[in-house]
């Protein structure tokens, strides 16, 4: 066991320690009617609201909102390892089986999906954790295997490309296994597909001479890049992603996989918070995709339990009071209480949801790019083929899936 403290590759200036006048607020019906909030959320919501209003501030105040710059390396039995179906709705394109080699994130998001925004629990790499993708590999897609076609998601839990695998080498060698599953077994339908908000220097991150970028490379045609980006100003992206990429570094590790050849063409644009979904930020978003290179997108809306949505609201608020108003409005409805996502997650309210995905459409469509939608966010917002093919024109599907991957071989 090793204990390892690090400098983060990427700094903001916002700080979400040193914010100028702000003072967190108990979010109650009070707070809300002050606020000119037009729903009247159930008690249960209310309840929420208070008790995630009281750990902010709790956690401001003993400043465990961003993870510490730190992380124990730790090793795993190989053997042992739960094996995790990324399939929450038993409808995904094709069977993906989960990477997780880090528990914790160094990233820190404070909308966090799995944590939703708690980062106080210690950071740990498994060192070995590659041995155990080795026998997955070997056991879906080796031979004597059926060899069927699998997606591989490296890392629906926590960031692909942090300090915390990228320091000890663990992300060079679960993709040095992948290279080396494809050498014993060239006709394997095995695909890697990555989720990631990694910045050029993530990509560019050498361990004994090799970058991850030169790792890619040699997995280009069975491999996809996805960027993950968020539609907001900076100064907020800055402060509830505390050690992610500035958006226009994201964006160029876009264009440097493509340029060695990588498949990244596709963006998950998460987390979408609805108030800032206005007509300027919409152009200017996705006209920077645009240039990048993407030509496809799957719009995630924020999800969140009440005692988290309590302090993105208050971070709303310290930017215009207008914000939180709406995100709560757009939340907190009782006919919406069960319009949840994973593990009890809240999205927005459902006509609010499908009116924005077709204001992101429409705007896009022009630009040439299509979009997809998972099985469950169709299911729950009534979106038929009609709108939004299983499989688009460019060939995604669900997540953001390429399906033409399968076709190469």
């Amino acid at each position: 066991m090793e204990n390892v403290t690090f400098t983060p590759f990427y700094r903001h200036n916002n700080n979400v320690y040193h914010l100028e006048g702000f003072q967190p607020a108990i979010v109650d019906a009070e707070y809300l009617h002050h606020l000119g909030v037009s729903v009247c959320p159930s008690q249960d919501t209310l309840d929420g609201l208070v008790r995630g209003s009281r750990l902010f501030a709790q956690r401001l105040k003993e400043k465990t909102l961003v993870p510490k710059n730190t992380f124990r390396i730790e090793e795993t039995d190989p053997d042992t390892v739960k094996t995790e179906i990324h399939n929450y709705t038993g409808r995904c394109p094709t069977l993906t089986y989960e990477i997780n080699p880090v528990r914790g994130c160094t990233v820190g998001c404070l909308y966090c999906l799995v944590t939703d925004g708690v980062h106080e629990q210690p950071l740990v790499a498994l060192d070995n954790y590659h041995l155990y993708v080795r026998n997955l590999l070997d056991e879906h897609n080796g031979k004597g295997s059926k060899n069927a076609n699998h997606y591989y998601y490296f890392s629906p839990k926590t960031e692909a490309f942090q300090e915390a695998s990228l320091l000890p080498g663990i992300a060079h060698r679960v993709l040095q296994e992948f290279i080396d599953h494809f050498k014993r077994n060239p006709d394997s339908q095995a695909r890697l597909f990555i989720a990631s908000k990694a910045g050029t220097k993530h990509l560019l991150y050498e361990y004994e001479g090799v970058s991850i970028l030169d790792l890619f490379e040699q997995l280009k045609g069975k491999m996809q890049f996805n960027t993950s980006v968020s539609i907001m100003p900076k100064a907020m992206r800055d402060l509830i992603e505390p050690a992610a990429a500035p958006i226009e570094e994201r964006l160029k590790a876009v264009e440097l996989c493509r340029q060695r050849g990588v498949q990244a063409n596709s963006a998950l644009v998460q987390p979408i918070l609805t108030p800032y979904l206005t007509d300027e930020h919409i152009t200017q978003f996705f006209d920077a995709l645009k240039e990048a290179g993407i030509i496809n997108y799957k719009p995630e809306f924020l999800t969140a339990c009440m005692e988290n949505l309590a302090m993105l609201g208050q971070y709303l608020a310290f930017f215009d009071p207008s914000l939180e108003r709406q995100l709560y409005d757009d939340y907190l409805r009782p006919s919406n209480a069960d319009h949840r996502k994973q593990r009890g997650r809240t999205a927005p309210d459902r006509d609010t949801s499908i009116r924005y995905i077709r204001k992101m459409m429409q705007y896009t469509e022009t630009l040439g790019m299509s979009t997809s939608i998972c099985y469950w966010v169709r299911k729950q917002l009534g979106i038929s083929e009609d709108v939004i093919p299983i499989i688009n024109k460019n060939g995604f599907q669900c997540l953001g899936y390429q399906s033409e991957l399968f076709k190469h071989d």
